[in-house]
């Protein structure tokens, strides 16, 4: 059974950047430096587990009263082709409905464009380089 919730314990913040390092530092080599930033003191931080085990996180930060960003959507290797990413970008939706958020934005890397257009994200920008990865800014009214 796959939980999402909102972190609030240290456990929790744990397990969400032992994935994060996973994904982006060790799979996709991102420098550690780049991955965790300062955001990560301020941002609303998102776990996923299977059961008890941790297999996906996310981050969303305010940007102004009625806009945030999501960033570091990240599921483990074993765990991708299950929807679960569709599954954390639906939980964090709900939240910032909750707090009364209307547009959501992120930057989505290049080849997930097609992922995150079936959410009902639309491209904002031309492909442009972070941490020497392609992406595009993307943005959804909810």
């Amino acid at each position: 059974m796959h939980n999402v919730k909102v972190v609030d314990t240290k456990q929790e913040h744990d397990d969400v950047f032992a994935i994060r390092k996973k994904v982006f530092v060790e799979e996709q080599g991102v420098p550690l430096h780049l991955e965790c930033d300062a955001e990560d003191a301020t941002a609303t931080h998102f776990i996923m587990y299977n059961n008890d085990e941790p297999v996906g996180a996310a981050r969303l930060r305010s940007i102004d009263n009625k806009t945030a960003k999501i960033e570091r959507v990240c599921i483990l290797q074993s765990q991708r082709g299950k929807k679960l990413g569709a599954l954390i970008m639906k939980e964090m939706e709900k939240y910032a409905i909750s707090v009364n958020k209307k547009t959501l934005k992120l930057h989505a890397q290049s080849y997930a464009i097609p992922f995150y257009e079936k959410l009902g994200y639309m491209v904002t920008s031309p492909e442009f380089m972070d941490a020497g990865i392609p992406h595009r800014a993307m943005e959804k009214l909810i």
